[in-house]
């Protein structure tokens, strides 16, 4: 039937489904009834030239009338369309990706052009989360060759906007994740631009997590910067923090990213892709990757680390990015803070050299920053760590960084949680480990990081002497509720923290 037929009145529910499309229908409309749409059922969507697949929810209320569509807040950025405008609906044609998708289940290897249209029909909105979750479920387990990794992440970054700087030299600096409070970007990014490098750092929101580096930022400054705002920030200042979802580049990651973490999956192939396209993107050349390394972090052993640090300098080499990867210690939590403000402040006692500031995170950040000064050709090998702590120690860092705020649109004090409840030991004796896994979840659970003053601030760390009474850590949560569903599973869910009794 011509789709012309089929038109609906878009009506704005204010329905936020992150990055998936889907229409609301009344089920008793003649759309429904004419063409056989139920629930659940895919649609293709028109407004003017342009296109999409949706999910269809069908309403029961009278939320919206006969002869309208509601449609998600992601649907309608996709399409462009404004409340009052007609869409159009038919039944969609098959999807050719789909077919490349069956294709890699049942073992084949897929082409450059083959991942190029799945990605592409990813970002337009065409594949539903279940076709993308199947896609990912067949690329994990180490199931992509080394031209397949390739060739996903050259398709992830065609699909999006690419930065080209003046500059022969861009750095930048990715951590794989899994590792609650490590916001080294934070101080690693104004160390380097105040050397004079130049460093367009591009971080992603938490999705699961207590705290993405986006979400540490946005507490003392604005992140979620246009494209155009983003370069004039890092020609005047030299480095950046900003949401890479605000400036476009390699959109498919943020689709990829939200269903996998839906299935606790991580792929090695995928990971690679995700964090070379965001680089490549970015318009950065040489980057330094921490991959942090412990048995409730992201990267478990050193087995698995070896093979994705062998597949990131490959992959990078062939996209002209030269990578140096370092593993770091992933056994607890970085820093005091989990939670954005919590690692906002953090990050702020170390960049105002407060004698009260977490050393390891200082450590970290410090051993980090001199990775990326030594691809500069003004330092040797070696003198990167002591260069970082110079410009740390007599305070260039920590202007550059205020800077860097400003630019951006200015800084602001971090967010004090309104509740809070600190858990004491019940022993006393020697910690021997925390669990990052679930004392992120206590953060999340107490509101981070939609809630950025939310989360969890811990009092000790591994190897430390604890009396019995003594404060491990405190939660923060903007409401009571909040609070007690945190603590709840604190209660019940065994020990965060392991205490070997003296």
């Amino acid at each position: 039937m011509d789709d012309t037929k089929q038109s609906l009145k878009v009506v704005r529910l204010g329905i936020d489904t992150y990055k998936e499309a889907v229409i609301y229908i009344r089920k008793d409309s003649y759309i429904c009834q004419a063409e056989g749409f139920e629930a659940q059922a895919r649609i293709r969507v028109r407004f003017e030239d342009t296109y999409i697949i949706a999910t269809l929810n069908t309403i029961e209320s009278d939320i919206l009338q006969v002869g309208q569509a509601g449609l998600s807040e992601y649907a309608i950025n996709l399409l462009g369309v404004k409340e009052g405008n007609e869409i159009y609906l038919s039944h969609p044609e098959p999807l050719q990706s789909l077919r490349k998708v069956r294709a890699k289940i049942y073992g084949n290897q897929l082409s450059d052009d083959d991942f190029a249209e799945i990605i592409n029909d990813v970002v337009a909105g065409r594949l539903s989360d279940i076709h993308i979750s199947s896609f990912l479920t067949t690329c994990a387990g180490d199931r992509l060759s080394r031209e397949e990794i390739l060739g996903l992440t050259k398709s992830m970054i065609s699909v999006g906007a690419r930065i080209a700087w003046p500059d022969q030299l861009v750095v930048d600096k990715h951590c794989v994740g899994g590792l609650p409070g490590n916001k080294t970007s934070l101080i690693v990014v104004p160390i380097v631009a105040a050397f004079g490098l130049t460093i367009p750092k591009t971080s992603s929101r938490a999705i699961t997590s207590a705290a993405g580096t986006a979400d540490a930022m946005e507490t003392l400054a604005p992140v979620d910067l246009s494209f155009s705002k983003m370069q004039g920030v890092v020609e005047k200042e030299g480095g950046c923090v900003v949401w890479g979802g605000s400036v476009l580049l390699s959109p498919a990651d943020d689709i990829l990213i939200r269903v996998e973490q839906a299935l606790d999956l991580d792929g090695e192939g995928q990971l690679v892709a995700s964090v070379l396209s965001k680089k490549v993107a970015a318009g950065s050349n040489h980057v330094v990757i921490d991959i942090p390394i412990g048995i409730t972090a992201k990267v478990r052993d050193f087995e698995q680390a070896d093979v994705i640090k062998d597949y990131l300098i490959t992959t990078g080499e062939k996209l002209g990015l030269r990578v140096c990867v370092v593993y770091t210690d992933g056994c607890q939590p970085v820093g005091n803070g989990i939670g954005p403000a919590l690692s906002a402040r953090d990050v702020l006692a170390v960049l105002q050299s407060d004698k009260d500031a977490p050393q390891d995170l200082r450590d970290r950040a410090l051993d980090l920053a001199g990775h990326v000064l030594e691809f500069s050709a003004r330092l040797q090998a070696g003198a990167g760590r002591q260069m970082a702590e110079k410009i740390l120690n007599d305070g260039q860092a920590w202007h550059k960084f205020q800077a860097i705020c400003a630019a951006q649109g200015g800084m602001r004090e971090p967010p004090e949680a309104k509740f809070t409840h600190t858990v004491e030991s019940k022993v006393a004796g020697e910690i021997k480990a925390i669990d990052n896994r679930r004392i992120a979840r206590v953060g999340k659970l107490a509101g981070a990081p939609q809630d950025k003053a939310a989360g969890v601030y811990l009092h000790e760390k591994v190897h430390a002497k604890v009396e019995m009474g003594q404060p491990l850590f405190t939660v923060h949560a903007g409401s009571k509720g909040e609070l007690e569903y945190a603590l709840d599973f604190v209660a019940s869910d065994g020990e965060l923290i392991v205490i070997k009794e003296a």
